[in-house]
């Protein structure tokens, strides 16, 4: 069974940044795609960022340039360098582990992020 732990939400002002970290463990594919959801209130799930095994990023345009996924494959952990955060990036932000040639996901708990104007 795979286990995602999450850490580093919290608060900020408008214009900090925050770092977000998602270990992964148990039985994990070599070949696999983690990345960053986040939900706001009334608001469908969105994709934040993703990064493959092989380091092939994914960024929505709402985020491209504030933010920069990374990923330890030694250690099966992602992270979510966050910069020049805006309100509207408040929500829980959740990480994803997807499995290609199965089709499994798994999802960590959840970490809430909030940006204050």
């Amino acid at each position: 069974q795979v286990q995602l732990v999450e850490s580093g939400g919290g608060l900020v002002q408008a214009g900090g940044s925050l770092r977000l970290s998602c270990g992964a463990s148990g039985s994990i594919s070599r070949n696999n795609v983690m990345g960053w959801y986040r939900r706001a209130p009334e608001k469908q799930r969105e994709l934040v960022a993703s990064i493959t095994s092989g380091g092939g990023t994914n960024y929505p345009d709402s985020v491209k340039g504030r933010f920069t996924i990374a990923r330890d494959n030694a250690k099966n952990t992602v992270y979510l360098q966050m910069n020049s955060l805006k309100p509207e990036d408040t929500a829980v932000y959740y990480c994803n582990l997807f499995l290609p040639f199965t089709r499994e996901s798994y999802w960590g708990q959840g970490t809430q992020v909030t940006v204050s104007s």
